[in-house]
């Protein structure tokens, strides 16, 4: 399918590795002029030329933290004219909800719901001006079934995300600018290589046994491919998905429960 977005102009957060880089990839193989971010020069650099490579699109990497002010501006004056923007960030790490103090949920908060809050707030009214828009946030399967006490920091930030973008979504939806949630559970990255390392140290089982407890927990049985995901991402930026907006779509190997 031609989703109708070569030329348009992509700002992918936190994109160096993982589900980010994964996204990047997708709209860049679509088309897209894309804008990569992260904090290591170094992996962003060799991120950029792996995807150019793979794709021969203009791949721009922009070192810059979006936790801050300062970061949030400098990625934003990189693509001036951004059709599409992918929310995504690191979440905090798990713990007890005795042991979490104030400045443990600030860190949370800033990270998983005010720095994807202000970056639509940078590349909205451009959006709404050209009359085409597409806004991905990158939260987990957490917010709609929050199930472990220990990522409490993360359901609850990425809660506040998801009931601004719901309500913002209703507004902007007649300016065909889309705003949808992308929740992943079990997606094969680092992040799930490190829980896997920590059940091995809980359990003192091994990596191997770690990794097929977790994905026997899934009704797919494996892990989802980052490629999956990425490809999903860029369907939800696709000239086709105009009228799809406000959801939380789950990418979970069947693990969410619920109906609705």
């Amino acid at each position: 399918m031609d989703l109708r977005i070569k030329g348009r102009k992509a700002i992918v957060c936190a994109s160096s590795r993982g589900l980010g880089k994964a996204c990047a990839t997708a709209l860049a193989r679509e088309g897209c002029d894309v804008v990569i971010n992260g904090l290591d020069e170094s992996r962003l650099a060799s991120t950029a030329d792996e995807i150019r490579e793979a794709t021969g699109a203009k791949v721009t990497a922009v070192r810059a933290d979006i936790n801050t002010e300062d970061g949030r501006n400098t990625l934003a004056a990189a693509s001036p004219e951004t059709d599409i923007l992918v929310n995504n960030n690191a979440g905090p790490p798990p713990g007890k909800f005795e042991d979490w103090n104030r400045d443990d949920w600030t860190k949370a908060i800033d990270a998983n719901m005010l720095a994807p809050i202000f970056m639509i707030k940078a590349v909205l009214p451009g959006m709404r001006a050209r009359r085409f828009g597409r806004i991905v946030n990158i939260t987990s399967a957490m917010v709609t079934s929050p199930r472990f006490s220990d990522m409490g920091l993360s359901t609850s930030a990425r809660l506040g995300l998801t009931g601004m973008s719901k309500s913002l979504s209703r507004a902007v939806a007649v300016d065909n600018v889309t705003i949808n949630n992308l929740l992943p559970e079990r997606i094969d990255t680092d992040r799930q290589r490190f829980m896997a390392e920590r059940m091995m140290k809980q359990l003192n089982i091994t990596f191997e046994e770690a990794r097929q407890r977790i994905a026997d927990s899934l009704p797919a049985k494996r892990f989802g491919l980052p490629e999956e995901f990425g490809d999903t991402c860029a369907f939800l930026c696709g000239a086709q998905s105009g009228f799809l907006t406000g959801q939380n779509i789950h990418l979970d190997g069947g693990a969410y429960e619920g109906v609705v």
